[in-house]
Protein backbone atom coordinates (compact mmCIF):
# COMPACT_ATOMS: atom_id res chain seq x y z
CA UNK A 1 0.00 0.00 0.00
CA UNK A 2 1.19 3.51 -0.84
CA UNK A 3 2.88 5.05 2.22
CA UNK A 4 1.03 8.35 1.80
CA UNK A 5 -2.35 6.60 1.56
CA UNK A 6 -1.55 4.53 4.65
CA UNK A 7 -0.55 7.66 6.56
CA UNK A 8 -3.83 9.38 5.63
CA UNK A 9 -5.84 6.35 6.81
CA UNK A 10 -4.02 6.28 10.12
CA UNK A 11 -4.50 10.03 10.56
CA UNK A 12 -8.22 9.69 9.86
CA UNK A 13 -8.52 6.87 12.38
CA UNK A 14 -6.60 8.86 14.98
CA UNK A 15 -8.67 12.02 14.63
CA UNK A 16 -11.85 9.97 14.59
CA UNK A 17 -10.97 8.58 18.00
CA UNK A 18 -9.26 11.63 19.50
CA UNK A 19 -10.32 15.09 20.54
CA UNK A 20 -9.56 16.54 17.10
CA UNK A 21 -12.41 18.65 15.77
CA UNK A 22 -12.32 20.46 12.44
CA UNK A 23 -8.56 19.99 12.41
CA UNK A 24 -8.04 22.13 15.50
CA UNK A 25 -6.51 21.17 18.80
CA UNK A 26 -8.94 21.05 21.71
CA UNK A 27 -9.02 23.53 24.54
CA UNK A 28 -8.21 22.15 27.98
CA UNK A 29 -9.80 23.25 31.25
CA UNK A 30 -8.81 21.71 34.57
CA UNK A 31 -10.56 22.48 37.83
CA UNK A 32 -8.67 21.10 40.81
CA UNK A 33 -10.44 21.12 44.14
CA UNK A 34 -8.82 20.64 47.53
CA UNK A 35 -9.71 17.84 49.95
CA UNK A 36 -12.51 16.38 47.80
CA UNK A 37 -13.34 12.75 48.54
CA UNK A 38 -13.33 10.99 45.18
CA UNK A 39 -15.94 8.46 46.30
CA UNK A 40 -18.57 11.22 46.14
CA UNK A 41 -18.39 11.21 42.33
CA UNK A 42 -19.95 7.78 41.87
CA UNK A 43 -22.46 5.52 43.62
CA UNK A 44 -23.13 4.97 46.42
CA UNK A 45 -21.19 8.01 47.68
CA UNK A 46 -22.78 10.37 45.15
CA UNK A 47 -26.21 9.88 46.72
CA UNK A 48 -25.35 11.66 49.94
CA UNK A 49 -24.99 15.14 48.39
CA UNK A 50 -26.30 16.88 45.27
CA UNK A 51 -23.42 17.62 42.91
CA UNK A 52 -25.19 18.52 39.64
CA UNK A 53 -22.15 19.66 37.67
CA UNK A 54 -19.99 16.72 38.69
CA UNK A 55 -22.95 14.58 37.67
CA UNK A 56 -23.02 16.47 34.35
CA UNK A 57 -19.40 15.48 33.72
CA UNK A 58 -20.19 11.97 34.84
CA UNK A 59 -23.06 11.61 32.37
CA UNK A 60 -21.34 13.19 29.38
CA UNK A 61 -17.80 12.03 30.02
CA UNK A 62 -15.70 9.44 31.80
CA UNK A 63 -15.45 8.81 35.54
CA UNK A 64 -12.38 7.10 36.94
CA UNK A 65 -13.54 4.95 39.83
CA UNK A 66 -10.07 4.25 41.24
CA UNK A 67 -8.08 7.49 41.08
CA UNK A 68 -5.56 8.26 43.82
CA UNK A 69 -3.34 11.05 44.99
CA UNK A 70 0.40 10.47 44.92
CA UNK A 71 0.69 12.13 48.33
CA UNK A 72 -2.24 12.92 50.63
CA UNK A 73 -1.35 16.55 51.33
CA UNK A 74 -1.65 19.73 49.28
CA UNK A 75 1.76 20.77 47.99
CA UNK A 76 3.46 17.40 47.31
CA UNK A 77 0.30 16.14 45.62
CA UNK A 78 0.08 19.11 43.29
CA UNK A 79 3.81 18.89 42.63
CA UNK A 80 3.27 15.35 41.36
CA UNK A 81 0.37 16.43 39.17
CA UNK A 82 2.23 19.37 37.62
CA UNK A 83 5.53 17.52 37.11
CA UNK A 84 4.24 14.06 36.22
CA UNK A 85 6.77 12.57 38.65
CA UNK A 86 6.48 10.70 41.91
CA UNK A 87 7.16 12.56 45.14
CA UNK A 88 10.42 10.76 45.89
CA UNK A 89 11.80 11.76 42.48
CA UNK A 90 11.11 15.48 42.94
CA UNK A 91 11.84 15.27 46.70
CA UNK A 92 8.59 17.06 47.48
CA UNK A 93 8.75 16.00 51.10
CA UNK A 94 6.18 18.27 52.74
CA UNK A 95 4.07 21.40 52.27
CA UNK A 96 7.22 23.53 52.41
CA UNK A 97 9.57 21.44 50.24
CA UNK A 98 8.20 20.87 46.75
CA UNK A 99 9.19 21.86 43.21
CA UNK A 100 11.72 24.53 42.35
CA UNK A 101 10.22 27.79 41.17
CA UNK A 102 11.58 27.22 37.63
CA UNK A 103 10.37 23.61 37.35
CA UNK A 104 8.76 22.77 34.01
CA UNK A 105 5.08 21.79 34.05
CA UNK A 106 2.70 20.49 31.43
CA UNK A 107 1.24 24.00 31.23
CA UNK A 108 4.66 25.31 30.22
CA UNK A 109 4.84 22.78 27.40
CA UNK A 110 1.36 23.70 26.20
CA UNK A 111 2.35 27.36 26.08
CA UNK A 112 5.55 26.55 24.22
CA UNK A 113 3.51 24.68 21.61
CA UNK A 114 1.14 27.55 20.90
CA UNK A 115 -1.57 27.31 23.53
CA UNK A 116 -2.83 30.40 25.31
CA UNK A 117 -2.48 29.50 28.98
CA UNK A 118 -3.89 30.81 32.24
CA UNK A 119 -3.40 29.54 35.78
CA UNK A 120 -5.37 31.01 38.66
CA UNK A 121 -6.50 30.18 42.16
CA UNK A 122 -4.67 27.71 44.36
CA UNK A 123 -1.47 26.52 42.65
CA UNK A 124 0.53 25.42 45.68
CA UNK A 125 3.25 23.24 44.15
CA UNK A 126 6.51 25.14 44.58
CA UNK A 127 8.74 25.25 47.65
CA UNK A 128 8.54 27.90 50.35
CA UNK A 129 4.85 28.18 51.21
CA UNK A 130 2.71 27.24 54.23
CA UNK A 131 3.11 28.24 57.84
CA UNK A 132 6.19 27.91 60.01
CA UNK A 133 4.14 25.68 62.28
CA UNK A 134 3.31 23.30 59.45
CA UNK A 135 6.91 22.93 58.31
CA UNK A 136 8.35 22.58 61.85
CA UNK A 137 5.81 19.85 62.60
CA UNK A 138 6.95 17.98 59.50
CA UNK A 139 10.64 18.41 60.30
CA UNK A 140 10.32 17.22 63.93
CA UNK A 141 7.89 14.32 63.45
CA UNK A 142 10.56 11.79 64.51
CA UNK A 143 11.02 13.39 67.92
CA UNK A 144 9.50 11.35 70.75
CA UNK A 145 6.78 13.85 71.58
CA UNK A 146 3.04 13.40 71.26
CA UNK A 147 1.51 16.80 70.59
CA UNK A 148 -1.97 17.99 69.68
CA UNK A 149 -0.93 19.90 66.58
CA UNK A 150 -4.40 20.65 65.18
CA UNK A 151 -7.57 22.15 66.58
CA UNK A 152 -10.40 19.80 67.43
CA UNK A 153 -12.67 19.49 64.36
CA UNK A 154 -15.81 21.61 64.70
CA UNK A 155 -18.53 22.96 62.43
CA UNK A 156 -20.04 26.43 62.12
CA UNK A 157 -23.19 27.59 60.37
CA UNK A 158 -23.30 31.05 58.79
CA UNK A 159 -25.90 33.09 56.91
CA UNK A 160 -29.29 31.86 55.77
CA UNK A 161 -30.95 30.18 52.79
CA UNK A 162 -29.85 33.00 50.49
CA UNK A 163 -26.18 32.79 51.55
CA UNK A 164 -24.41 31.12 48.64
CA UNK A 165 -20.91 32.56 48.46
CA UNK A 166 -19.09 31.49 51.60
CA UNK A 167 -15.56 30.76 50.39
CA UNK A 168 -15.18 34.24 48.90
CA UNK A 169 -11.63 33.81 47.63
CA UNK A 170 -12.63 30.76 45.60
CA UNK A 171 -15.63 32.60 44.18
CA UNK A 172 -13.44 35.56 43.24
CA UNK A 173 -11.08 33.25 41.38
CA UNK A 174 -13.99 31.46 39.72
CA UNK A 175 -15.37 34.83 38.58
CA UNK A 176 -11.94 35.71 37.16
CA UNK A 177 -11.78 32.37 35.35
CA UNK A 178 -15.18 32.83 33.74
CA UNK A 179 -14.34 36.41 32.78
CA UNK A 180 -11.14 35.15 31.15
CA UNK A 181 -13.15 32.58 29.19
CA UNK A 182 -15.57 35.27 27.95
CA UNK A 183 -13.01 37.99 27.26
CA UNK A 184 -9.83 36.18 26.20
CA UNK A 185 -10.52 32.56 25.30
CA UNK A 186 -13.64 33.31 23.28
CA UNK A 187 -11.84 35.81 21.06
CA UNK A 188 -8.67 33.79 20.52
CA UNK A 189 -7.81 32.01 17.32
CA UNK A 190 -5.54 29.64 19.22
CA UNK A 191 -6.45 26.78 21.56
CA UNK A 192 -6.30 27.63 25.24
CA UNK A 193 -5.53 25.86 28.51
CA UNK A 194 -7.08 27.10 31.75
CA UNK A 195 -6.34 25.86 35.26
CA UNK A 196 -8.49 26.86 38.25
CA UNK A 197 -7.41 25.74 41.71
CA UNK A 198 -10.02 25.81 44.48
CA UNK A 199 -9.47 25.75 48.22
CA UNK A 200 -12.84 24.17 48.97
CA UNK A 201 -13.83 21.85 50.52
CA UNK A 202 -10.69 22.20 52.65
CA UNK A 203 -11.77 23.04 56.23
CA UNK A 204 -11.29 26.63 57.35
CA UNK A 205 -8.86 27.94 59.95
CA UNK A 206 -10.20 27.91 63.48
CA UNK A 207 -9.59 31.59 64.24
CA UNK A 208 -10.20 31.26 67.98
CA UNK A 209 -6.99 29.21 68.24
CA UNK A 210 -4.80 32.06 67.09
CA UNK A 211 -2.63 32.85 64.05
CA UNK A 212 -0.90 29.46 63.91
CA UNK A 213 -4.18 27.49 63.92
CA UNK A 214 -4.73 24.84 61.30
CA UNK A 215 -7.89 24.17 59.32
CA UNK A 216 -10.29 22.43 61.66
CA UNK A 217 -13.58 24.30 61.09
CA UNK A 218 -16.17 22.90 58.67
CA UNK A 219 -18.20 25.95 57.67
CA UNK A 220 -21.26 26.31 55.47
CA UNK A 221 -24.70 27.93 55.20
CA UNK A 222 -28.27 26.56 55.35
CA UNK A 223 -28.41 26.92 51.56
CA UNK A 224 -25.72 24.28 51.00
CA UNK A 225 -26.91 22.03 53.81
CA UNK A 226 -30.16 21.54 51.89
CA UNK A 227 -28.10 19.77 49.21
CA UNK A 228 -27.13 17.06 51.70
CA UNK A 229 -29.28 13.98 52.36
CA UNK A 230 -28.92 13.83 56.12
CA UNK A 231 -30.64 10.43 56.35
CA UNK A 232 -27.83 8.91 54.26
CA UNK A 233 -25.00 10.22 56.44
CA UNK A 234 -23.39 7.44 58.41
CA UNK A 235 -21.24 7.57 61.51
CA UNK A 236 -18.14 5.60 60.49
CA UNK A 237 -16.99 2.69 62.61
CA UNK A 238 -13.87 3.25 64.68
CA UNK A 239 -11.37 0.85 66.11
CA UNK A 240 -10.74 1.22 69.85
CA UNK A 241 -7.74 3.46 70.51
CA UNK A 242 -5.74 0.54 71.91
CA UNK A 243 -6.39 -1.50 68.74
CA UNK A 244 -5.15 1.17 66.35
CA UNK A 245 -2.03 0.86 64.27
CA UNK A 246 0.66 2.94 66.05
CA UNK A 247 0.92 5.46 63.22
CA UNK A 248 -2.86 5.85 63.05
CA UNK A 249 -2.90 6.36 66.81
CA UNK A 250 -0.29 9.11 66.50
CA UNK A 251 -2.28 10.79 63.71
CA UNK A 252 -5.51 10.63 65.70
CA UNK A 253 -3.83 12.23 68.70
CA UNK A 254 -2.01 14.98 66.80
CA UNK A 255 -5.22 15.83 64.93
CA UNK A 256 -6.90 16.34 68.30
CA UNK A 257 -9.41 13.56 67.70
CA UNK A 258 -8.55 11.30 70.65
CA UNK A 259 -11.30 12.76 72.85
CA UNK A 260 -14.98 11.89 72.99
CA UNK A 261 -17.30 12.60 70.06
CA UNK A 262 -21.03 11.96 70.02
CA UNK A 263 -22.59 10.27 67.02
CA UNK A 264 -24.55 13.46 66.25
CA UNK A 265 -21.32 15.48 66.38
CA UNK A 266 -19.60 13.17 63.91
CA UNK A 267 -22.59 13.17 61.54
CA UNK A 268 -22.80 16.95 61.72
CA UNK A 269 -19.13 17.37 60.78
CA UNK A 270 -19.68 15.05 57.83
CA UNK A 271 -22.83 16.91 56.75
CA UNK A 272 -21.01 20.23 56.78
CA UNK A 273 -18.16 18.74 54.77
CA UNK A 274 -20.57 17.44 52.13
CA UNK A 275 -22.22 20.87 51.99
CA UNK A 276 -18.80 22.42 51.32
CA UNK A 277 -18.38 19.94 48.45
CA UNK A 278 -21.68 21.17 47.02
CA UNK A 279 -20.39 24.74 47.04
CA UNK A 280 -17.24 23.64 45.19
CA UNK A 281 -19.42 21.86 42.64
CA UNK A 282 -21.24 25.14 41.96
CA UNK A 283 -17.92 26.79 41.10
CA UNK A 284 -17.19 24.01 38.63
CA UNK A 285 -20.65 24.67 37.22
CA UNK A 286 -19.93 28.33 36.66
CA UNK A 287 -16.88 27.42 34.57
CA UNK A 288 -18.85 24.89 32.52
CA UNK A 289 -21.62 27.45 31.97
CA UNK A 290 -19.11 30.02 30.70
CA UNK A 291 -17.76 27.49 28.20
CA UNK A 292 -21.28 26.70 27.03
CA UNK A 293 -22.29 30.39 26.74
CA UNK A 294 -19.26 31.18 24.58
CA UNK A 295 -19.73 28.17 22.32
CA UNK A 296 -16.41 26.70 23.44
CA UNK A 297 -17.66 23.64 25.28
CA UNK A 298 -17.93 21.44 22.20
CA UNK A 299 -14.19 21.68 21.59
CA UNK A 300 -12.98 21.74 25.19
CA UNK A 301 -11.75 18.90 27.35
CA UNK A 302 -12.90 19.52 30.93
CA UNK A 303 -11.09 17.75 33.76
CA UNK A 304 -12.19 17.78 37.39
CA UNK A 305 -9.97 16.36 40.11
CA UNK A 306 -8.54 17.11 43.57
CA UNK A 307 -5.20 17.04 45.33
CA UNK A 308 -6.42 14.59 48.00
CA UNK A 309 -9.54 13.68 49.94
CA UNK A 310 -10.88 14.34 53.43
CA UNK A 311 -11.38 11.74 56.15
CA UNK A 312 -14.30 13.68 57.68
CA UNK A 313 -14.09 11.63 60.90
CA UNK A 314 -13.48 8.25 59.30
CA UNK A 315 -10.92 6.27 61.34
CA UNK A 316 -11.37 8.81 64.15
CA UNK A 317 -9.60 11.49 62.10
CA UNK A 318 -10.33 14.50 59.99
CA UNK A 319 -8.05 16.17 57.43
CA UNK A 320 -5.88 14.11 55.07
CA UNK A 321 -2.30 12.79 55.64
CA UNK A 322 -3.52 9.19 55.56
CA UNK A 323 -3.63 6.34 53.06
CA UNK A 324 -7.19 5.41 54.03
CA UNK A 325 -9.66 5.82 51.16
CA UNK A 326 -11.26 9.02 52.45
CA UNK A 327 -7.89 10.74 52.32
CA UNK A 328 -6.16 9.13 49.32
CA UNK A 329 -9.02 8.49 46.86
CA UNK A 330 -9.53 11.51 44.58
CA UNK A 331 -12.14 12.43 41.97
CA UNK A 332 -11.19 12.28 38.32
CA UNK A 333 -13.73 13.05 35.61
CA UNK A 334 -12.92 13.91 32.00
CA UNK A 335 -15.39 15.20 29.42
CA UNK A 336 -14.58 16.25 25.89
CA UNK A 337 -15.37 16.00 22.19
CA UNK A 338 -15.58 12.48 20.81
CA UNK A 339 -15.66 10.94 24.29
CA UNK A 340 -18.24 8.27 24.99
CA UNK A 341 -20.80 9.51 27.53
CA UNK A 342 -21.39 7.83 30.85
CA UNK A 343 -18.23 5.75 30.82
CA UNK A 344 -16.94 4.41 34.14
CA UNK A 345 -13.33 3.26 34.15
CA UNK A 346 -12.04 0.83 36.80
CA UNK A 347 -8.35 1.14 35.92
CA UNK A 348 -6.14 2.22 38.81
CA UNK A 349 -4.77 5.68 38.03
CA UNK A 350 -3.15 8.57 39.92
CA UNK A 351 -2.45 12.28 39.57
CA UNK A 352 0.93 11.78 37.84
CA UNK A 353 -1.05 10.39 34.91
CA UNK A 354 -2.53 13.81 34.16
CA UNK A 355 0.75 15.25 32.80
CA UNK A 356 1.08 12.77 29.90
CA UNK A 357 -2.70 12.76 29.42
CA UNK A 358 -2.92 16.52 28.87
CA UNK A 359 0.00 16.40 26.44
CA UNK A 360 -1.59 13.46 24.61
CA UNK A 361 -4.84 15.42 24.27
CA UNK A 362 -2.91 18.31 22.75
CA UNK A 363 -0.85 16.05 20.50
CA UNK A 364 2.41 17.05 22.18
CA UNK A 365 5.11 14.43 22.84
CA UNK A 366 6.15 14.33 26.51
CA UNK A 367 9.62 15.38 27.61
CA UNK A 368 11.82 13.62 30.16
CA UNK A 369 11.12 10.56 32.27
CA UNK A 370 7.58 10.64 33.60
CA UNK A 371 6.14 8.50 36.38
CA UNK A 372 2.65 8.67 34.91
CA UNK A 373 1.01 7.11 31.89
CA UNK A 374 -1.47 8.74 29.56
CA UNK A 375 -5.12 8.01 30.23
CA UNK A 376 -5.88 8.81 26.62
CA UNK A 377 -6.19 5.16 25.47
CA UNK A 378 -8.50 4.35 28.37
CA UNK A 379 -10.96 7.02 27.25
CA UNK A 380 -11.73 5.20 23.98
CA UNK A 381 -13.17 1.73 23.55
CA UNK A 382 -12.70 1.46 19.80
CA UNK A 383 -10.29 -1.23 18.66
CA UNK A 384 -9.02 1.20 16.02
CA UNK A 385 -7.24 3.11 18.78
CA UNK A 386 -4.13 1.34 20.12
CA UNK A 387 -4.34 0.41 23.79
CA UNK A 388 -1.09 1.13 25.59
CA UNK A 389 -0.39 -0.91 28.67
CA UNK A 390 -1.16 0.96 31.87
CA UNK A 391 0.34 -0.33 35.16
CA UNK A 392 -2.03 -2.33 37.36
CA UNK A 393 -0.90 -0.44 40.48
CA UNK A 394 -0.71 3.06 41.91
CA UNK A 395 1.80 4.51 44.35
CA UNK A 396 1.21 7.11 47.04
CA UNK A 397 3.69 8.28 49.66
CA UNK A 398 3.68 10.72 52.56
CA UNK A 399 6.50 12.39 54.48
CA UNK A 400 4.85 15.34 56.23
CA UNK A 401 3.33 16.36 59.55
CA UNK A 402 0.77 14.52 61.71
CA UNK A 403 2.34 11.19 60.73
CA UNK A 404 5.48 10.03 62.54
CA UNK A 405 6.94 7.79 59.84
CA UNK A 406 7.38 7.99 56.09
CA UNK A 407 4.42 6.14 54.59
CA UNK A 408 4.08 4.24 51.31
CA UNK A 409 0.87 2.88 49.82
CA UNK A 410 0.67 0.46 46.92
CA UNK A 411 -2.79 -0.25 45.55
CA UNK A 412 -2.93 -3.30 43.29
CA UNK A 413 -6.13 -5.13 42.39
CA UNK A 414 -8.27 -5.53 45.50
CA UNK A 415 -5.29 -5.05 47.81
CA UNK A 416 -4.02 -1.95 49.55
CA UNK A 417 -0.57 -2.42 51.06
CA UNK A 418 0.80 0.26 53.41
CA UNK A 419 4.31 0.15 54.77
CA UNK A 420 6.36 2.58 56.81
CA UNK A 421 9.89 3.89 57.25
CA UNK A 422 12.39 1.06 56.57
CA UNK A 423 9.72 -1.64 56.37
CA UNK A 424 10.90 -3.21 59.62
CA UNK A 425 10.63 -0.76 62.51
CA UNK A 426 6.88 -0.12 62.02
CA UNK A 427 4.44 -2.94 61.17
CA UNK A 428 2.80 -2.81 57.72
CA UNK A 429 -0.91 -2.93 56.91
CA UNK A 430 -2.83 -4.88 54.28
CA UNK A 431 -6.50 -4.35 53.42
CA UNK A 432 -8.79 -6.27 51.10
CA UNK A 433 -10.93 -3.46 49.72
CA UNK A 434 -13.54 -5.76 48.23
CA UNK A 435 -14.39 -7.32 51.60
CA UNK A 436 -13.32 -4.50 53.91
CA UNK A 437 -14.35 -1.18 52.38
CA UNK A 438 -14.05 0.53 55.77
CA UNK A 439 -10.42 -0.64 56.11
CA UNK A 440 -10.82 -1.85 59.68
CA UNK A 441 -9.22 -5.29 59.33
CA UNK A 442 -5.48 -5.45 58.80
CA UNK A 443 -4.89 -8.88 57.23
CA UNK A 444 -1.13 -8.63 56.82
CA UNK A 445 -0.57 -11.70 59.04
CA UNK A 446 -3.36 -13.67 57.37
CA UNK A 447 -1.91 -13.27 53.86
CA UNK A 448 1.90 -13.32 54.19
CA UNK A 449 2.42 -14.36 50.57
CA UNK A 450 0.42 -11.33 49.36
CA UNK A 451 2.40 -9.07 51.66
CA UNK A 452 5.73 -10.40 50.37
CA UNK A 453 4.60 -10.04 46.75
CA UNK A 454 3.37 -6.47 47.18
CA UNK A 455 6.42 -5.41 49.14
CA UNK A 456 8.66 -6.79 46.40
CA UNK A 457 6.63 -4.92 43.79
CA UNK A 458 6.82 -1.72 45.83
CA UNK A 459 10.60 -2.01 46.19
CA UNK A 460 10.90 -2.44 42.41
CA UNK A 461 9.16 0.93 42.05
CA UNK A 462 10.90 2.80 44.85
CA UNK A 463 13.68 1.90 47.28
CA UNK A 464 11.54 3.11 50.14
CA UNK A 465 13.95 2.42 53.03
CA UNK A 466 16.52 4.57 51.23
CA UNK A 467 13.96 7.31 50.64
CA UNK A 468 12.90 7.24 54.30
CA UNK A 469 16.52 7.72 55.35
CA UNK A 470 16.90 10.65 52.97
CA UNK A 471 13.77 12.31 54.38
CA UNK A 472 14.97 11.78 57.94
CA UNK A 473 18.29 13.47 57.15
CA UNK A 474 16.54 16.30 55.32
CA UNK A 475 14.25 16.93 58.31
CA UNK A 476 17.20 17.22 60.68
CA UNK A 477 19.14 19.50 58.38
CA UNK A 478 16.16 21.73 57.60
CA UNK A 479 15.11 22.06 61.23
CA UNK A 480 18.67 22.71 62.36
CA UNK A 481 19.09 25.50 59.81
CA UNK A 482 15.78 27.05 60.84
CA UNK A 483 16.68 26.90 64.54
CA UNK A 484 20.08 28.46 63.94
CA UNK A 485 18.49 31.28 61.94
CA UNK A 486 16.40 32.28 64.98
CA UNK A 487 19.28 32.61 67.42
CA UNK A 488 18.06 33.65 70.86
CA UNK A 489 14.45 33.87 69.68
CA UNK A 490 14.24 30.11 69.09
CA UNK A 491 12.65 29.12 72.43
CA UNK A 492 9.95 31.76 72.24
CA UNK A 493 9.10 31.08 68.60
CA UNK A 494 8.83 27.31 68.90
CA UNK A 495 6.83 27.50 72.15
CA UNK A 496 4.19 29.62 70.39
CA UNK A 497 3.58 27.34 67.44
CA UNK A 498 0.40 25.36 66.95
CA UNK A 499 1.30 22.79 69.58
CA UNK A 500 1.73 25.38 72.36
CA UNK A 501 -0.98 23.87 74.64
CA UNK A 502 1.03 20.70 75.28
CA UNK A 503 4.43 22.19 74.61
CA UNK A 504 4.26 24.70 77.46
CA UNK A 505 3.68 21.99 80.04
CA UNK A 506 7.44 21.48 80.03
CA UNK A 507 9.21 23.69 77.52
CA UNK A 508 12.73 22.78 78.61
CA UNK A 509 12.06 19.02 78.51
CA UNK A 510 10.63 19.27 75.00
CA UNK A 511 13.57 21.35 73.83
CA UNK A 512 15.97 18.77 75.25
CA UNK A 513 14.10 15.99 73.40
CA UNK A 514 14.44 17.87 70.11
CA UNK A 515 18.09 18.57 70.82
CA UNK A 516 18.79 14.86 71.45
CA UNK A 517 17.03 13.96 68.21
CA UNK A 518 18.86 16.65 66.26
CA UNK A 519 22.22 15.35 67.43
CA UNK A 520 21.40 11.67 67.06
CA UNK A 521 21.15 10.90 70.76
CA UNK A 522 17.61 9.50 70.75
Amino acid sequence: MNILVLAMILLFQFCGQSFCQNGTKPNIVMVMSDAFDGRLTFDPGSRVVQLPYINYLRQLGSTFLNAYTNSPICCPSRAAMWSGQFVHLTQSWNNYKCLDANASTWMDLLEAKGYITKMMGKLDYTSGSHSVSNRVEAWTRDVHLLLRQEGRPVNRLVGNMSTVRIMRKDWENTDKATQWIHQTAASSQRPFALYLGLNLPHPYKTESLGPTAGGSTFLTSPHWLTKVSSDLISAPKWLPMDAMHPVDYYSTFTKNCSGDFTEDEVKSIRAFYYAMCAEADAMLGQVISALRETGLLNNTVVIFTADHGELAMEHRQFYKMSMFEGSSHVPLLIMGPRLMPGQQINQLVSLVDLYPTVLDIAGIPPEGNLSGHSLFPLLFKSSAFPKKQHPDWVLSEYHGCNVNASTYMLRSGKWKYITYSDGLSVPPQLFDLTLDKEELHNVVLKFPEVTVHLDKLLRSIVDYPKVSTAVHLYNKKAFGAWRDSLGRNYSQVIANLRWHVDWQKDVSANERAIDRWLHGLS
